[in-house]
């Protein structure tokens, strides 16, 4: 199975500021892209920091004083990704920080492109026809050496219904884990039965 990652889901090409870029330009950039944040990037483009609405409007109503320019506004150091992450891995680190974007370097530390929450949606917005097709394919076939008989795979809105009989009873658990690891799916409702219960004589 391959999910897709940061590189496939990204916005390559993104907009992005210089430490001396002044407020009102920030605003008007985030205006004219229907963007929340921008990366700051020094002289070799290695994002230094990011300036997000949240950061206009800190400094708009806070009276603080100091630089009006990306430098004085941005939080620092920028929390960033790298292409060849997976979406999980992306979604995890927007969670632990409490963000909506980052931005994407290559190894040298380089802006390639910026990475949102709502392109992290596209993956759940996959057809439900194509989560269908990979869970038969490449996780009952391939992964898992079972003919496609023996599963039946429904999906409706990402969630998929199992059912069937397996062989043995320890195949159920991996089977639903893999599902659930499926691009797209949002559920797995397992009504799977198996023939042989192998856990109970597994058990010590």
């Amino acid at each position: 199975m391959r999910h897709r990652s940061v590189a496939d889901l990204m916005t390559p090409e993104a907009v992005a500021v210089q430490p001396g870029t002044s407020f009102k330009e920030i605003a008007r950039l985030l205006d004219e892209y229907g963007i929340t944040a921008v990366p700051v990037v020094d002289g070799d483009q290695r994002p230094v920091g990011v300036v997000s609405e949240a950061d206009l409007l800190r400094r708009h109503t806070s009276g603080v004083q100091g630089p009006n320019t990306a430098e004085g506004l941005m939080t620092s150091p920028a929390v960033v990704a790298r292409p060849e992450w997976s979406a999980v891995e992306a979604a995890r680190v927007m969670e632990r920080h409490h963000i909506k974007r980052l931005p994407v370097v290559d190894a040298s530390g380089r802006l390639i492109g910026v990475l949102s929450r709502s392109d992290l949606i596209q993956l759940f917005l996959r057809r439900d026809r194509a989560i269908q097709e990979e869970i038969l394919e490449d996780v009952v076939t391939r992964t898992l050496g079972l003919p496609p008989s023996a599963v039946t795979v429904e999906v409706s809105d990402g969630t998929v219904t199992l059912s069937g009989t397996l062989a043995h009873r320890s195949l159920v658990p991996i089977l639903v884990r893999l599902c659930e690891t499926v691009d797209g799916v949002v559920a797995v409702d397992d009504r799977l039965a198996h023939e042989t219960d192998d856990t109970e004589a597994a058990a010590p």
